[in-house]
């Protein structure tokens, strides 16, 4: 019997390239995301990729793919969930149709101001939220932020809730969401964050309720002309992974991931505070009118109802936690 040593050689050597093509392949994640590169939630991963990539030595690379480019939040969701993205930033917004424990965080006039939220989410309240990803297929990682949540219009200025009064106003795709400006008198829609400039632009809707970060990102001047600071909800973020690639990790690259989402998280943080410290004086100078007056017991008092809707459906042993953790 006789071989072909030659053939043999070139078989093993185009197996490895395609082993190594593999692993290669394996290691480079995508993290996707709706708004902008330039913004908070790029800031989270272009940070993630600087620590990953150092920590790794390079054997790990990230691809950031922002405006929506792999689908709204709910799609990058889903993707997650089966593995065909391997990490995503969103809102909470659609967070509770797949993990219905979060929708506590979606309660308006929740929490008092950015250090109780971050001291919660940071601590036990927070971990025990983030446990409960991992049955439906997602390894959540860390608490971002969008922040705290204003509306804007193009119709008039917004001081009280009588002045919502039948205006269409996008908000997330999210039940307490809908609840809470069906109770303030308002015509909520939901919508994906990808097509709401254009339906401003159109006029299919009035107005919109996003963190400063949000308006600033997308140049919120350009489609709207007032801003009201209700600060009705504040909007945590995450940063997540398909547990499917999760699972592919070594120990130690798993430890390396959760490292590079912490400086991901930090990095948010400072782009949300460093926005919203400039954030007025941005919106002024392109012309919008700032509604800093708001009566916000009037508010509070409107959506006090969705309380006992959300209660009456998932309990209250989470938010009297939250409550009771408040300075």
């Amino acid at each position: 019997m006789s071989f072909n040593f030659r053939a043999l050689a070139l078989t093993a050597v185009s197996a490895c390239a395609m082993l190594a093509g593999t692993a290669l392949e394996a290691r480079t994640l995508n993290i996707a995301m709706t708004p902008p590169e330039e913004s908070h939630y790029g800031a989270a991963a272009k940070a993630f990729k600087e620590k990953i990539e150092e920590l790794s030595g390079g054997e790990i690379t990230v691809e950031i793919k922002a405006n929506g480019v792999l689908g709204g939040e709910r799609e990058i969701l889903e993707g997650m969930q089966i593995g065909s993205i391997e990490m995503g930033v969103t809102s909470t917004g659609p967070v509770g149709g797949f993990v219905p424990s979060t929708y506590v965080l979606d309660l308006p006039f929740l929490f008092k101001d950015y250090d109780n939220a971050r001291a919660i989410l940071d601590g036990e309240i927070g971990q025990e939220l983030l446990n409960d990803f991992e049955p439906v297929g997602i390894m959540a990682l860390g608490w971002a932020e969008n922040g705290f949540r204003y509306v804007t219009n193009s119709k008039k200025p917004i001081a009280t809730p009588d002045d919502l009064k039948d205006m269409k106003i996008r908000t997330m795709e999210n039940d307490i969401h809908l609840g809470s400006f069906t109770a303030l008198g308002a015509a909520p829609l939901p919508m994906s964050w990808n097509e709401v400039i254009t339906a401003l632009q159109q006029g299919t809707i009035d107005g919109q309720e996003t963190p400063m970060s949000i308006f600033i990102a997308n140049r919120i001047w350009e489609v709207q002309k007032y801003a009201t600071l209700t600060g009705h909800f504040y909007s945590p973020s995450l940063i997540m992974m398909s547990k499917v690639h999760w699972d592919q990790l070594s120990e130690e690259e798993q430890g390396w991931v959760r490292e590079a989402a912490a400086a991901g998280v930090a990095a948010n943080r400072a782009y949300v505070e460093n926005d919203e410290k400039r954030g007025l004086e941005m919106l002024r100078a392109n012309g919008m009118e700032v509604i800093e007056t708001v009566d916000q017991e009037a508010f509070a008092e409107a959506v006090s109802a969705v309380y006992d809707v959300f209660t009456s459906t998932y309990g209250s042993e989470t938010l009297e936690k939250i409550r009771a953790a408040q300075r």
